[in-house]
């Protein structure tokens, strides 16, 4: 079974350990070793959510979405920290150029960004399209991943500090999962030929794209570990998945993926903001006022894109935990900031006003680039 894009040598997935902590414990050595809960103002009374918990902190079972009340109740003895955007971007631009840097046998790596944390590297034809890049494809492919990887780690941690798990595969899919095995600061490699050995007893959701709900819809089929899945029926998953994404997760069971790694960078359909208020809010007034506020800020996200709004959404968090969304196409493209500011507190009228909110969010989806 060979699923390697055509004339694709390897793909890395490369992975910061505990980013967001990472960084937070770089600016603030004295943090090193010690549980560190980033998120929300950094003050564990208040309402708001856990960004992201050091390994220390993981070990007490903090993690990501947990509410800080919840993350102190489990650790106690945890640094609590405000997340500082500008400060992860700063560092993610840091790793990004330094993986751009790179080359493999002579050829310039293609790196694809997935995140502030995470990103594929290759090297070959296949990844660069042909005939870029000053050296030989071939000589890339003839090299040992493992060393590479290797370099890899070291390079990023020289440039910033930071540690790195990286994940080898013959194909984007394959590399992505093997960088959980190999975390933290590891090296892991899986291929066509380990697939089964190594995934075929995991459940559905150890893949990558399948999440809980997939995952319920598979086992009611009787589809519950990935070799079940890439042996199952594809004429059956699309009937009950779609003519789409039933082929397509029977692939994910067989470990496919045929894309290639992309260094087009990455353009956001929307840009939208939140707000969690320490005391609920009952006075609909005020939260007209705020969702006009939030608008403000996002039209300042949107502006910095170049893009005028298409759609405007709103979220609504009801206490103690009820969540609605409204959402409405515009009459014609625009970011004047009145503009769409009442079209967000319009939403607000097709919401029952008969409970106190916690949250309110608002998002605003932009026209599609010019290149498309």
């Amino acid at each position: 079974m060979n699923d390697r894009p055509p004339g694709q040598a390897w793909v890395l997935h490369v992975d910061l350990d505990q980013f967001i902590a990472a960084v937070e414990v770089l600016r603030r050595p004295e943090l090193a070793g010690l549980p560190v809960v980033v998120g929300g103002r950094g003050d564990p009374t208040e309402r708001g959510v856990v960004a992201t918990a050091s390994y220390e902190a993981r070990a007490f079972g903090v993690g990501s979405g947990m509410p800080l009340r919840v993350a102190a109740r489990k650790c106690p003895d945890a640094v609590f920290l405000p997340a500082d955007r500008a400060a992860y971007d700063e560092a993610s631009a840091e790793v990004m150029a330094t993986l751009r840097s790179l080359e493999w046998g002579g050829v310039p790596v293609v790196v694809e960004v997935l995140g502030w944390d995470e990103a594929f590297v290759a090297a070959g034809s296949g990844a660069m399209g042909e005939g870029e890049g000053g050296g030989s494809p071939q000589a890339a492919a003839a090299l040992d991943p493992r060393e590479f990887a290797g370099e890899i780690r070291a390079r990023v941690l020289e440039a910033t500090g930071l540690h790195c798990s990286v994940g080898i595969g013959d194909n984007k899919l394959r590399a992505k999962i093997a960088t959980d095995f190999g975390k933290p600061r590891g090296v892991w490699q899986l291929t066509a030929e380990t697939w089964f050995e190594v995934m075929g007893d995991r459940p559905t959701d150890a893949l990558w794209g399948i999440g809980r709900k997939t995952q319920k819809r598979l086992a009611a089929l009787g589809i519950d570990t990935v070799s079940q899945l890439a042996e199952s029926d594809v004429r059956v998953l699309a009937a009950e998945l779609g003519p789409t994404m039933g082929p397509w997760y029977h692939r994910l069971g067989r470990g496919a993926d045929a894309s290639r790694v992309d260094a087009t960078p990455w353009v956001p359909r929307a840009h939208g903001r939140e707000a969690t208020f320490q005391e609920d809010l009952e006075d609909w007034a005020r939260i007209a006022e705020e969702v006009r506020a939030l608008t403000q800020r996002v039209v300042a996200d949107i502006d910095r894109e170049g893009r005028p709004a298409a759609r405007v959404g709103i979220k609504v968090r009801f206490a103690p935990f009820i969540t609605v969304s409204r959402s409405l196409t515009l009459p014609a493209p625009t970011n004047d900031p009145e503009v769409l500011a009442d079209a967000a507190v319009e939403l607000l009228d097709r919401v029952e006003h008969d409970r106190a909110v916690r949250l309110l969010g608002v998002r605003l989806e932009m026209v599609e680039p010019e290149e498309g």
